[in-house]
């Protein structure tokens, strides 16, 4: 037993939660236990978790006082209780459609995939070598999307439909050269939640955005237009033939995107076959829960070109040091981590959990399954509307796929009501229109109780055949790649899934110390209820009386969140950490220009920040100044001082991340928000780091007006391989009003119809100013994983909370100071600690050695670790992030493999090894290459394979060896290819990557 095996006797140093014992939830959550807490202390130098806290963090922002949240529950307590707020909710059969459909998750899917912490705690992909499997199920998404779209190119998903739709109009107006930051023109078609996350979008970019009626043709108008949005089966249930107009825009130098329906591409033409540029739409129907708005993964679709341009992430295939085909992420250089302010959107992450799942969905069903299930809820839907008509009830359609709205002058509510008395509920679209959707789920019986609602007697209900017109039917072909046909049994769809997920590192294998990234503990009891058919089955536009326990569930955790955090009020609405950077610099934005002050847009940012604080400040309207960071990684005051006088009467704000991207704890971080007050300005804290100041330090009370908080980072809801994310919004209380509105009731913005004109004028901000504008489809947003942070509070309380920040500033100071003798700490704070991250500093000994951090992120493989975050926010160093679930065995491994990597760099720095055929520069090491019959390296197999004696037992062997991303760049590939290429290179032929051709855009 190692000397830091864990004690039965607990330490009087471990941290003390109320009730705490054997069973005290915060006792799991926390690594640490009994005496390792003596030696983690005494390392870092202090006597107690409040020492270490009080030196830590300033003395001007520390907490005074114990957060007021409830007593923590133990894990059946919390069980129990969400059983009882489930159980406020109502399902019943919902009907409206309207983007969200009912679906049935394939068991195999739901517990192999969805259910499994080896896919649902892994991290972005950014370390590709022990990233293939999810990048293997993620370019199944995209080979997908691109089959059923008709188009070449499509991304690894997006955050919702409404968000697409949106992301499509930036992406037109700054790709038409032709028409560069012409007119966008929007059918009025489109879903309501659209129309209302769109304008506001616009009009913080200063888009000219028209909303009219586009089915007669484009309007006669003088400015150039630049694209056009349609949707090919919207909130009229319309199917509309929109090759004629596709035709019109191309020729007036206009690109055309289609909002489109994954399953109703099996039977309608594709978006690519109508020559559209582009196609948006959400895969949510192919499996994935209602979930009471989300997560659901979007997509976008792009036609050649465009790829340079187009947001999200790509994944593409490149081949490893042995020439075997491998995944990454292709393109990089468009993260917005490396663009900021020049970048074209603000998504860093997207819901690649979800995404995995729909493609799974596609692969279990095939082409064949999907079009069954298409021409079911195909079929449904015209008997629904051949009954109606029937009985002389006017439909607004007679081309549908699934909806069907009927006129019903004044009688809506009284149809709603008559259904609702049968458990359905339909959409009410005004009071002259009732709008019924069919899915997967629906049966005869059903259908037949609609029917009954409007006052008709229903008949035998049985499916029609599919009746389209054929410039309305779908003519190519699609999903032809093996992995739409080899997974058909539950048998080979488990075995899938399970070897592609032995092909990854998660947070279930080993520890993933990745600076401001946060891989904490998912607990098992957190993750048990988002999938109870109570929360699962709801649709997000169900009568509130179907929500009394959503509601009770978000109240509660937004008054949690708001108590922990010291501001006002939060929002749950947006759906990722860069959502809801995006809504509180809206709220600062609108605020100002409801108080007249429309000249303030400017947001001052460090030099530190993270990437996404500055493409988000582009998109709400804002221009961006850099503040320089000072020696010891602080704000530099002198260039805060310089950029304020610069921009005097402009300043809107400023966004800073505490504790710092450098992990410290600034002292002087109340100066700063005093400074940007006296100058007029608002402080937007960045909340990526909350989780070391949770119960220890309160931002709203510290000068902070906005934060947005990662959900899945500090409150526990996984990463899921780059998704679900929610990124919740907290103001003070004097921006409450601009929080997010409900996209249900529209944006403040936009005029109710259009001017029939074709001028479709949208009121200014100034005119909107006053009213919170939605950012997402869905009023709360990605609330499917809602539970998890609940529990995740609920079981911690007030004083496990705190303990948890306590600890994980303990844990990140103990490897600062065991590293530090190996690897330089660049920053610490006034009293030599760091915060919850310590950047440990390379560029010395790559001066030496030639060794770089990369070289040391693909030798962290070889000793079974994710590598830390490479060189951000300081070029050439390593920020590592323990978090406090790691226990002091775990953090000693890691702290092991760290020294016996400087060893390897030390034997390249003296001359011993060099470094082109180091172990470090040939790193990782697959099982392939140890096992080959030739060896033609300076060392030895067992350096490669086993360098610490600990590795001989459950060792990791990378699938892959480095892959060169520049090749993958230059031959851009983002599509599933025929398995031989596998074969071809010696690989699993049962794998699957993609042939390569040369790239049109270099």
């Amino acid at each position: 037993m190692s000397s830091s095996a864990p004690q039965a006797t607990p330490s009087s140093q471990a941290p003390r939660v109320s009730g705490a014992g054997p069973q005290a939830f915060a006792d799991r959550h926390i690594g640490p236990r009994g005496a390792e807490f003596d030696r983690l202390l005494n390392e870092v130098g202090v006597a107690s978790l409040e020492e270490l806290a009080d030196r830590a963090i300033p003395a001007a922002i520390r907490q005074e006082g114990e957060l007021d949240l409830p007593p923590a529950l133990d894990e059946a307590e919390v069980l129990a209780e969400l059983r009882r707020i489930a159980g406020r909710n109502d399902p019943g059969t919902p009907m409206i459609g309207q983007g969200f459909y009912g679906t049935v998750t394939p068991a195999a899917i739901s517990r192999n995939l969805l259910e499994s912490p080896a896919w649902y705690t892994a991290y972005t992909p950014y370390q590709p070598e022990i990233s293939q499997g999810r990048l293997e199920l993620l370019l199944t998404f995209q080979t997908m999307v691109q089959d059923l779209t008709g188009l070449p190119i499509a991304n690894a998903s997006l955050l919702d439909e409404a968000s697409a739709v949106a992301e499509a109009a930036l992406l037109m107006s700054r790709a038409n050269r032709k028409a560069k930051n012409g007119v966008i023109l929007v059918d009025q078609d489109l879903f309501p939640q659209s129309l209302a996350v769109l304008p506001g979008r616009a009009r913080a970019v200063g888009m000219d955005l028209r909303i009219l009626d586009l089915t007669g043709g484009l309007p006669e108008i003088q400015e150039p237009i630049a694209g056009v949005i349609v949707q090919q089966s919207g909130s009229s249930g319309r199917l509309h033939d929109w090759a004629p107009l596709v035709s019109e825009a191309h020729e007036r130098n206009a690109m055309v995107t289609v909002v489109a329906d994954l399953l109703a591409l099996t039977l309608v033409a594709a978006p690519g076959d109508l020559g559209a540029d582009i196609a948006v739409g959400t895969s949510q129907r192919f499996g994935v829960p209602l979930f009471a708005g989300g997560p659901h993964a979007a997509f976008i679709a792009v036609s050649e070109g465009l790829q340079r341009s187009m947001p999200g992430r790509l994944v593409g295939v490149s081949h490893d040091d042995a020439g075997r085909p491998a995944y990454r992420l292709a393109l990089q250089t468009r993260e917005q981590h490396i663009r900021r302010e020049k970048a074209t959107s603000n998504i860093c992450t997207a819901q690649a959990l979800l995404a995995e799942a729909a493609a799974c969905y596609a692969a279990y069903h095939g082409p064949e399954g999907l079009t069954a299930i298409a021409e079911r809820v195909h079929g449904y839907a015209r008997a629904l509307a051949e009954a109606l008509s029937a009985g002389n009830v006017e439909l607004v359609s007679e081309q549908i796929f699934d909806t069907v709205v009927a006129r019903v002058p004044g009688r809506a509510d009284e149809i709603l009501a008559a259904a609702a008395e049968r458990g359905i509920d339909l959409r009410r679209v005004d009071d002259d229109h009732v709008g019924i959707s069919t899915d997967e789920r629906t049966t005869a019986a059903e259908v037949a109780a609609v029917v009954e609602s409007f006052g008709l007697e229903a008949h035998d209900i049985v499916p029609v055949a599919v009746r389209l017109p054929e410039p309305l039917r779908r003519a190519s072909g699609f999903l032809t790649h093996e992995n739409f046909h080899a997974y058909r049994s539950e048998t080979r769809m488990m075995r899938w899934l399970r070897r592609l997920a032995d092909r990854d590192l998660a947070l279930d294998r080993t520890m993933i110390p990745l600076g401001s990234c946060t891989m904490k503990l998912n607990s098992a009891v957190e993750m048990a209820a988002i999938t109870w058919p109570e929360f699962a089955d709801v649709h997000p536009y169900s009568p509130l009386e179907r929500m009394r326990g959503w509601q009770h569930l978000v109240t509660d955790l937004e008054d949690r969140l708001a108590e922990i955090t010291g501001y006002a009020k939060v929002s749950v609405q947006p759906n990722a950490g860069s959502q809801g950077e995006l809504a509180g610099l809206l709220a600062i934005r609108r605020w100002h220009i409801s108080r007249g002050d429309d000249q303030r847009d400017m947001c001052l940012i460090p030099a530190s920040a993270h990437g996404t604080n500055a493409a988000s400040a582009v998109l709400a309207g804002l221009r961006v100044r850099v503040v320089k960071t000072a020696e010891d990684g602080t704000i530099d005051s002198e260039d805060l001082d310089r950029a304020i006088a610069e921009n005097e009467g402009r300043v809107a704000a400023i966004m800073i991340t505490y504790p710092s991207t450098h992990g410290v704890f600034e002292a002087e971080v109340r100066d700063v928000c005093e400074t940007v007050h006296a100058a007029g300005g608002q402080v937007y804290v960045d909340g990526a780091n909350l989780n070391a100041m949770v119960g220890l330090a309160r931002p709203g009370r510290f000068g902070g007006d906005v934060s947005h908080l990662n959900l899945h980072k500090t409150f526990c809801i996984p990463h899921g391989g780059g998704g679900p994310g929610v990124g919740p919004v907290a103001v003070a209380e004097h921006l409450v009003p601009f929080l997010p509105g409900d996209p249900l009731e529209g944006d403040p913005g936009r005029p109710s119809a259009s001017t029939g004109d074709g001028g479709g004028a949208v009121l200014s901000d100034a005119a909107a100013a006053g009213q919170g504008l939605p950012v997402s489809s869905t009023r709360w947003g990605s609330a499917g994983v809602l539970p998890i942070s609940w529990a995740y509070l609920a079981l911690m309380g007030g004083e496990g909370l705190t303990a948890a920040s306590s600890v994980a500033l303990l844990n990140a100071n103990y490897l600062a100071k065991r590293l530090g003798e190996h690897f330089p700490v660049l920053y610490s704070g006034e009293n030599g600690l760091v915060a919850h991250e310590c950047i440990l500093d390379l560029r010395k000994l790559t001066a030496r050695s030639g060794i770089t951090v990369t070289d040391v992120s693909k030798r962290l493989i070889d000793y079974g670790f994710h590598a830390p975050t490479e060189s951000f926010p300081v070029s050439g160093t390593l920020m590592v992030e323990p978090t406090e679930s790691e226990d002091l065995d775990e953090l000693d491994r890691f702290v092991h493999a760290m020294i016996s990597i400087r060893a390897e760099i030390e034997d390249v720095a003296a001359g011993r090894v060099e470094a082109e055929r180091s172990v470090l520069r040939r790193a990782p090491h697959t099982a392939a290459v140890l096992a080959a019959d030739t060896w033609d390296r300076p060392y030895t197999r067992e350096l490669a394979a086993f360098p610490l004696p600990s590795l001989r037992v459950d060792k990791y062997f990378p699938p892959v060896g480095r892959i060169d991303g520049a090749h993958g760049d230059r031959n851009f590939v983002c599509s599933c290819p025929p398995p031989e290429a596998f074969a071809e290179a010696g690989g699993d032929a049962e794998a699957t990557t993609a042939t390569t051709e040369e790239d049109p855009t270099r």
